[in-house]
Parts: C-alpha cells; structure tokens; sequence
C-alpha cells in the first residue's frame, strides 16, 4: 500500500508539472488543428475522386482524422523520458537506484503522466472544436458523436491504448542504458509508430497485401482500433479482440522493458559528466 501511494503521489506530481506548459499546448493546439483542416480537405478530394467504393466511409475517415490530430502527443510515443534519459547520461541515475521502488514501476508512473496530460491541455480542446464545426457550416468536415456501445467501447479500448503507449515510452527510455546517445532508437521508432498505428494514413486505406501486417503489429492498437471503434468502422462487439491485442502487446513490451531495465542497470558504470 505504501508502494502504491508513492506511485500515486509522483503521477499526480508530474501531471501537475506537466500541466504548466500551457502556451506550448496552446500552440499545439493551433497547429494541430491547422493540421486537421488540411487532412480533411485531402480526403474530401480524395473521396471525391475515388473510383472505387473505399473500407471507410468519408465521414468515418474524418472522425479517425480529428481523433488522431486530438490524441496525437498523448497516444504517440515521440521519444522517451528525456530528463531521465539525461540522468543516465550525466550519471544521476544513482539517484533513483536509491529510492525504495521499484525502477522500472518509477519509471512507467512517470511516463503515464507525460501521456495523460496532453489529453487535458490538447485533446479536449481539439475535440470540442471538432464537434461544433456545424455550428459555423462546416457539418461535412465535423467530428459525430458515436452511439453509446460504441463509445464505450472506444474509452474502454483508450485506456489500454495509453498503457500501450507508455510501455513503448519505456523501451525508448530505456534505450539510453545500452546506447551511447539513444538518439538512434528515439528518432526510428516513432517514425514507424506514426505510420504503423495510422497517424498519417487510416490503416484500412492501405493496401491490401499490408493489411495483415499492420493489424497484429502493437501500433495499430494506439490510434487505429480505438479510432475505428469510435467512428464505427468497428462494430462495438469487435471490443474483446481489440482488447486482446492490445493487452498481449502491453505485457510482452512490459516484460522486455523489464529485462532490458534488470539487465541495463546491472552493466551500468556511473561516471558522471
């Protein structure tokens, strides 16, 4: 129990931390939805000129698209804990070796606040304007409100989504135990991530010879499915396979995280500067 409140005590911590960075959430914010408008208009023309009948329906794309442009910072693992990535590079990792906690469990709390608090500082705004869009004419490109089992569904999905992403956070962090810089590993991964987990593209408009690929890799788990339960292109009884996907991903990447952690700290030589 004492564990547990310690854990609860630096999430709530670094969240709050976390929420000070309001201007560059508010410049997030205005990018994002530039960002936002520009995709959908390209699938507009995109539908507008397809000669064949498509896996998603135009209004089903743009929810995915709003979805992704809302949860971008907080279900995309763009790089690992940088402060302590800077600790094990600088030496002040013996810090944290001291603390009676688990290292790899001090770690995950941590990243689960780097990845919940853009869903206060950026997802809500980004969402609210999205679903108001028919307020000022523009319905076509509006993000719809999905029935209830589907929503459900979605937050259900959502939750393990943020697990998934903060355990892939790990890796990254991590990484800097066994490299010299981990600049490699921080700039390769998420460039896969973002295309794999349908970021860029929804997934059920790739081709069809990647489509297996794609759907039992872990990052389709983040954004894809979620998204696809949301929106509808997922019926709601699909949930138990998403589910299923998700949490087989979430406990093999947390065990590796595990080993590479027990493993890394056992090496580790600290020199400082």
């Amino acid at each position: 129990m004492l564990k547990l409140n310690a854990y609860r005590s630096l999430f709530i911590a670094r969240f709050a931390l976390l929420l000070q960075y309001r201007s560059a959430a508010l410049a997030g914010v205005a990018t994002q939805l530039f960002w936002g408008f520009l995709k959908v208009m390209i699938l507009e023309a995109f539908y507008r000129h397809a000669a064949s009948m498509q896996p998603m329906t135009l209004s089903e794309a743009i929810g995915y698209t709003w979805l992704g442009q809302a949860f971008l910072m907080a279900i995309v693992p763009w790089s690992g804990d940088r402060e302590i990535q800077d600790l094990i590079r600088s030496g002040s990792i013996g810090y944290d070796l001291l603390r009676p906690a688990d290292l790899y469990n001090f770690w995950l709390t941590r990243a689960l606040a780097m990845r919940t608090v853009p869903i206060v500082l950026r997802a809500i705004p980004i969402l609210s304007i999205a679903l108001l869009l028919p307020l000022v004419g523009l319905a076509q490109w509006s993000l719809m409100l999905p029935s209830l089992a589907a929503l459900i569904a979605f937050l259900l999905a959502f939750i393990n989504a943020i697990l998934l992403s903060s355990a892939l956070t790990m890796l990254l962090t991590v990484s800097m135990l066994w490299t010299l810089s981990g600049e490699g590993i921080n700039s390769i991964v998420p460039t896969l991530i973002i295309f794999g987990s349908g970021m860029v593209v929804p997934l059920p408009l790739f081709p069809d010879w990647i489509q297996p690929l794609l759907n039992v890799l872990p990052f389709s788990g983040l954004l894809d499915q979620p998204f696809r339960l949301f929106t509808g292109n997922l019926p709601p009884s699909a949930l138990p396979n998403v589910l299923i996907h998700q949490g087989f991903w979430i406990v093999a990447i947390t065990l590796i995280g595990r080993f590479l952690v027990s493993r890394g700290i056992k090496k580790l030589i600290i020199q400082g500067g």
